[in-house]
């Protein structure tokens, strides 16, 4: 496996790539991007606005190829909510915001209140996937959360990925969903 690299601000343009290859066929992401122009200008600033505070904190990872890309939000480090809110009202239809502020709203319900790493994304280039990327990024920072003791929380948006998350401690809290959007899981890992 490849070595795992911090990415710098000055790696973002490549991370966002490899991110906005990674979620193409995602269900919830394509939810809400749905029309492929829509999807290659809104993938890069969700991402950006949902984990890019990992690239100012040092915990935005990649293999050494950009072949996948983790972004870590380490305790007391929040998603820039502002672009967030942004985003979605210039750049998801407007028929789908009722369903998406419902959805986030039920998410808000699962995160947890005690310190807690989020894994804002991860994914690996698709002619990459199943050879051990996701998972090598995975467990790279989860060692440093168990080291610490930390919780860590994920939204799974595609329910193939949910096994993958469970081997690597992970258990659901629930499912969330709204109108005709995809299921999400919000899942939690308690330190191992």
């Amino acid at each position: 496996m490849d070595t795992i690299k911090i990415a710098t601000p000055a790696d973002a343009e490549n991370c966002l790539a490899t991110l906005t290859l990674a979620f193409c066929n995602d269900p919830a992401i394509r939810w809400m991007f749905p029309q492929p122009s829509q999807y290659a200008q809104g993938l890069p600033l969700f991402a950006q606005a949902f984990g890019g505070a990992a690239f100012q904190q040092a915990t935005a990872f990649y293999t050494v190829g950009f072949e996948a890309v983790a972004l870590w939000l380490p305790p007391n480090t929040q998603p820039d909510e502002a672009a967030l809110m942004a985003l979605i009202q210039q750049g998801v239809e407007e028929s789908k915001q009722p369903a998406l502020a419902s959805i986030l709203e039920q998410l808000s319900g699962h995160h947890p209140q005690e310190l807690h790493w989020h894994l804002a994304m991860i994914g690996t280039d698709p002619i990459c996937q199943g050879q051990g990327y996701g998972s090598a990024l995975l467990a790279h920072t989860l060692a440093t959360c168990d080291q610490q003791r930390n919780l860590v929380y994920l939204e799974a948006t595609n329910d193939r990925n949910v096994a993958l998350y469970q081997k690597h401690g992970f258990e659901v809290l629930g499912t969330v969903q709204a109108e005709n959007s995809p299921t999400l899981y919000p899942m939690l890992r308690h330190p191992q």
